[in-house]
Formats: C-alpha cells, sequence, structure tokens
C-alpha cells in the first residue's frame, strides 16, 4: 500500500479595498482633499507599492528575471530515473526555472558518480546501491526521487527456489542495487555469497547471460527485469524490494558531488523546485504522457517504459518536502545506512543531515 507523507495545504488571498468621497461646488471647482481622503491615498500607494514587490518576488521565484543556466544531468535508460526530469521538460517547469538540461545516458549510480567527480556531470540519479557511496562522503543528495521496487532476483529454468541457487552462476552488478537485492535474498534464506557461484558483469550483458543460459540466476533492475522474466518464459522471480519491506528501504535519489553542493546552491535549488512540479505531475495519475516523454529521451518502446510504471511508490514533491519537514525522509536514510552497516557496506555510522540536504528539499517544495 502506498505510504503517503502527511499532506497540508494552506492558502490565504486578502484583498484590500479603499473608497474616498468627495464633494463638488456649484462653480465646479474640486475641494480640497480632507485628512481622511489623504490617508485613503497615501494607504493606495503603499499598496500598489506592496502588489509591485510582490509581484516582482513571485517573478524571481518562477524564474522570469533569473539567470539562464544549462545542468548536465546523468540519467539510467528506464522510467525510475527519468519519470520526474522527463515530466518536468516536458511540462516547461524546467523552462519556467530558466534551465536546460543536456542528458547524458548512464549504465549505473557508480560510473555517474565517477563522471561527477570529473566534473563532466553536473546533478546525477542514483538506485538503491550507489547510496552508499554517498554516506561515504562522495556525493550528497539533492533530492528524493521514489521508494523503488523496480530491482529483482531471477532464476532461470533450473531455478524455481532459493534452495536451487546453491552452486548456481548468479549474474549481478557490484556496487548497484543489484549486489544489494542479491545479498538481501541470500541473506534471507540463511545464505551468503559463498553458497553460489557469483558472476560479477556490467548491467547491460546480465540480460544477454539470462537470456542466452550463460548464467542460471540474475540480479538485475528494470527494465531488464522485465524483459528478462518476459523473454525466458520458464524464469522465476524469487525475490524483489518488497520482500523486505518490514526491514528495509530501497532508495533512488538525484545527488551532487560535495564540491557542486557548496559552490551552487541555488542552481541545485532550481534544479529540485522543477523536479517536485514535475513529480507532482506524473504522480498525478500522468502515467502515460510521462511514459511518451520519457519514450522520447531514451528512444525505446513507449508500451514496455509504461510497463515499468509498477516499478516504484511514486511519490510527489509535495510529500518529499513535507517529509524532509517532518523526519519521514530522514528516517528513510537512516533505515538505508543501518542496512548497509549491517551487510558490511559502511564502516560507521553518519549523521544523515551530514549528506542529505534536507533543506533544499523544504525549500523546493515551498
Amino acid at each position: 500500500m502506498k505510504k503517503r507523507f502527511l499532506a497540508a495545504a494552506m492558502a490565504s488571498v486578502m484583498a484590500l479595498s479603499l473608497a474616498a468621497c468627495s464633494d463638488g461646488s456649484a462653480s465646479g471647482s474640486a475641494a480640497a482633499p480632507s485628512e481622511t481622503e489623504k490617508t485613503a491615498e497615501a494607504s493606495k500607494e503603499e499598496a500598489k507599492t506592496e502588489d509591485a514587490g510582490e509581484s516582482g518576488e513571485e517573478k524571481k521565484k518562477d524564474g522570469a528575471e533569473k539567470e539562464h543556466i544549462t545542468l548536465n544531468i546523468a540519467y539510467m535508460p528506464n522510467y525510475g530515473s527519468l519519470w520526474s526530469v522527463a515530466a518536468a521538460q516536458a511540462q516547461g517547469y524546467m523552462e519556467e526555472e530558466g534551465i536546460t538540461l543536456n542528458l547524458a545516458e548512464f549504465a549505473d549510480g557508480p560510473t555517474i558518480i565517477a563522471a561527477m567527480e570529473s566534473g563532466t556531470i553536473d546533478i546525477g540519479y542514483i538506485g538503491q546501491g550507489a547510496h552508499k557511496l554517498c554516506v561515504n562522503g562522495q556525493a550528497k543528495i539533492a533530492a528524493l526521487s521514489h521508494i523503488s521496487n523496480g530491482d529483482a532476483l531471477i532464476g532461470g529454468p533450473e531455478v524455481k527456489t532459493m534452495e536451487d541457487l546453491k552452486g548456481k552462476k548468479v549474474a549481478y552488478s557490484s556496487g548497484t542495487s543489484s549486489e544489494d537485492i542479491l545479498n538481501n535474498a541470500l541473506s534471507k534464506a540463511g545464505m551468503t555469497m559463498s553458497d553460489i557461484t557469483p558472476v560479477d558483469m556490467d548491467a547491460s550483458g546480465i540480460v544477454t547471460a539470462m537470456i542466452s543460459g550463460g548464467v542460471d540466476a540474475c540480479a538485475t533492475w528494470s527494465p531488464n527485469s522485465l524483459k528478462i522474466l518476459e523473454e525466458v518464459p520458464e524464469a522465476t522471480k524469487l525475490a524483489d524490494n518488497m520482500t523486505f519491506k518490514d526491514t528495509t528501504v530501497s532508495l533512488a535519489s538525484w545527488i551532487v558531488t560535495p564540491k557542486y553542493a557548496e559552490e551552487n546552491q541555488d542552481k541545485i535549488l532550481r534544479f529540485t523546485r522543477a523536479l517536485f512540479k514535475g513529480m507532482d505531475y506524473a504522480a498525478d495519475d500522468h502515467y502515460e504522457e510521462t511514459a511518451k516523454a520519457v519514450a522520447a529521451i531514451t528512444k525505446t518502446d513507449e508500451a514496455s517504459v509504461f510497463d515499468q510504471r509498477g516499478d516504484a511508490d511514486w511519490l510527489t514533491g509535495k510529500e518529499v518536502a513535507e517529509g524532509a519537514a517532518d523526519g519521514t525522509v530522514e528516517n528513510y536514510y537512516k533505515i538505508q545506512q543501518d542496512n548497509f552497516i549491517a551487510g558490511g557496506q559502511v564502516e560507521k555510522e553518519v549523521p544523515v543531515s551530514d549528506y542529505v540536504m534536507l533543506e533544499n528539499m523544504i525549500e523546493a517544495g515551498k
């Protein structure tokens, strides 16, 4: 069941109308204004000044008077990575913030972080596995994207249960959510990597290896998982993110390097504000329009992209902003970190606020 943050919206509209009365003489000349009329006129002028100021602030907030910027954005070719960005771009929210996006495709989170460290990428998207690099100080989380259910451990024709995995070749991508889903599934079954024959390979090669029978099972993410289940009729999904919903949470986020975060707070805020508007739109039952926008970027079949809409709990920008304010988002990342520590992927506890930009999320939701 989709868990929603506490939603509260307040709006107030104030109107001030002032009227002054004047009487005329028999000769038609205007009478001198009274003190009351002078006060009223002064109030009108003050109101006009305030309205003009508010209008200017609103324009500034909407991006009309902002310096135009171009951002290099790293993504993975699936609905989960692009849903919010594609919607924000298609609906004009990036343009409202004075932002042009240069989109660059990558295979996985660790590769994206490496590109960010080299300076070729400004802001990037990562799945669950790469978050350990954020905990370890390599990147900061600018915004929570969604709670994922797109990762899966899949057995081939000869693997129907976790017990069947013993001694079998299992393909995975180290350092990614692929490795996480595999470790979680093995742990739940009382097994470890030593009970299987792990085959570490690039994410793009897992589908081919699984379909060709080069491996007996695999751990991967959507849309690879969907393609394998479609192309291998006798395949069995052994586990997905929801298998561990009581003990862990699989997060996807937008990240920046610590250096970029320090030097470009306004750019990050503007991007996040547009991103949140895109999330609000896409999560409001605009899946078909969003899938079309994603398919246009990835140059893939629109129907297959649309099929990926069940891969996550698609949060709205408002939910993320409110969750950042009330502690819900911080708790998600704390649970994630605790599991990294328990799995030996992170050595020691780090304050979540050290690497998660909660204030940026809160401000973007205003």
